[in-house]
């Protein structure tokens, strides 16, 4: 098939091109690299040996989406364009709904006008909002969010749900992530933020290089088992995998389809500071400072519908996450900016 990929020069998109060539299809990337860098896909060609085709640009910009539909028959798009940060939303919440809500409503109209139907799309357990039990099955209720990142996430998820009810023809997966982390087995590609991280995990890893002095631990008094939070943490290529079978089902079956990708086990903050530790040979100096608004206290996955309706499951365990992880940064102490 040939796909578009939105936002595919970053962190989980440049994955994705990996896997979508390797897999055989043919591969645009969008991206605005507002958060992402152009040399991430010259990585992807020494991986995959092959270079997808880039145009740079938003989401936001119809004609600029017009053009492409117009010049490329595509089967369909995976969309993974988006801000990210739950704090950042906090503070920008405008920038959050115009550029994941109104960038996504732009692309439909976009995709709809070239009768391109097809949309795998990048969710969040976020839009579960504080479950009241874990883990969360797809079956568990719609929270209320409790940051405008993730309530962003829940208002695509709804556009979607919404013109699909309206036009049978479309076919949309929605995949609601929990935490991804780890790299290309090969070192070449990982999680390089342009800025101060805002995920745990590239935090660590800055940490271990030198490139930061320590890591702030948002509280310690959550109801869990050692006071901080915890989440499902997925390997990026297992994630990414995952998009390739949603792609499949959503080919052969229209109508809204909804999975978790997560591994159904949960770490907290201080067991994944002791398994980067144990990964990379480096102690990381941490101090606790108090809770960060919109975090909750635990979230992670129930997978069976995944594993029952995809044929996909979580393959790679912490250690092997970890030991990713700092293979790249290692690799890569400045990210993509040291090249």
């Amino acid at each position: 098939m040939n796909i578009l990929v939105t936002g595919g020069a970053g962190y989980i998109g440049t994955h994705a091109v990996v896997e979508l060539q390797n897999a055989g299809h043919a591969v645009t990337v969008l991206d605005n690299l507002s958060n992402s860098s152009e040399e991430a896909l010259a990585r992807v060609r020494r991986i995959s040996g092959t270079s997808p085709a880039f145009v740079k640009g938003d989401i936001r910009d119809r004609d600029l989406l017009d053009r492409l539909f117009a010049d490329t028959a595509f089967d369909a798009v995976m969309h993974f364009a988006g801000l990210k940060a739950v704090g950042e939303s906090m503070r920008q919440p405008l920038r959050y709904i115009d550029n994941n809500v109104g960038g996504t409503i732009t692309l439909c109209q976009a995709m709809d006008a070239a009768g391109v139907r097809r949309i795998v799309f990048s969710s969040s357990a976020t839009v579960y909002g504080d479950p009241e039990t874990v883990p969360i099955a797809e079956t568990a209720p719609i929270g209320e969010p409790t940051n405008p990142y993730g309530r962003s996430k829940l208002m695509v998820e709804q556009v979607l749900r919404d013109l699909s009810r309206a036009d049978e023809r479309w076919s949309v997966a929605l995949l609601r992530y929990f935490n991804p982390v780890g790299a290309h087995e090969s070192g070449l590609i990982g999680e390089d933020p342009l800025d101060t991280p805002n995920n745990l995990m590239p935090y660590v890893a800055q940490v271990a290089v030198g490139r930061l002095q320590k890591l702030s631990v948002f509280g310690d008094d959550y109801p869990t088992d050692d006071g901080t939070g915890v989440r499902d943490y997925i390997h990026v290529v297992d994630l990414v995998l995952g998009h390739l079978r949603a792609l499949e089902i959503i080919a052969e079956k229209p109508g809204v389809h909804i999975w978790n990708l997560g591994t159904g086990q949960g770490y907290s903050v201080l067991q994944m500071i002791r398994a980067f530790e144990a990964a990379s040979g480096r102690r990381i100096p941490y101090e606790i400072a108090p809770r960060r608004d919109g975090d909750i206290a635990a979230c992670y996955a129930d997978p069976t519908r995944a594993a029952q309706q995809l044929g996909w499951t979580a393959r790679h365990d912490l250690a092997r996450m970890m030991q990713d992880t700092w293979r790249w940064q290692q690799q890569n102490p400045q990210g993509y900016r040291g090249e």
